[in-house]
């Protein structure tokens, strides 16, 4: 099993649990697709795009459940992001964590193998 992860802050995530589908936030609707992580390149992009960002959760999912909506596509220093080419339920994510910040304003990450 493949896990990919979503950084969200808080008030997005509860919106899309509510209308029971997540569409992207704003970066992901400007650039056309749903911007995921791997458990290695997920404190990158914490720290590349929500630094010093608080009231973050870490969305833990199933790369194999979003289907052929997902691709894998090169980006920084070519590495290979998973990419969702559409929306999802909340509901099929696997796990649902905060991602809170340390005192010296690190991203504090959970275990990310389970």
């Amino acid at each position: 099993m493949t896990l990919i992860f979503k950084i969200a802050p808080k008030s997005l995530w509860q919106e899309a649990v509510e209308r029971g589908v997540f569409e992207g936030a704003p970066v992901d609707l400007a650039d056309g697709y749903i911007h995921f992580s791997t458990g290695d390149q997920a404190r990158e992009t914490a720290a590349k795009h929500f630094a010093g960002q608080s009231d973050l959760l870490l969305v833990a999912f199933e790369a194999d459940r979003l289907g052929d909506a997902l691709k894998w596509e090169p980006s920084r220093g070519g590495a290979l992001f998973p990419h969702l080419y559409g929306t999802f339920e909340p509901g099929a994510a696997l796990w649902v964590r905060e991602l809170p910040l340390s005192a010296d304003g690190v991203h504090v990450f959970p275990e990310l193998d389970q």
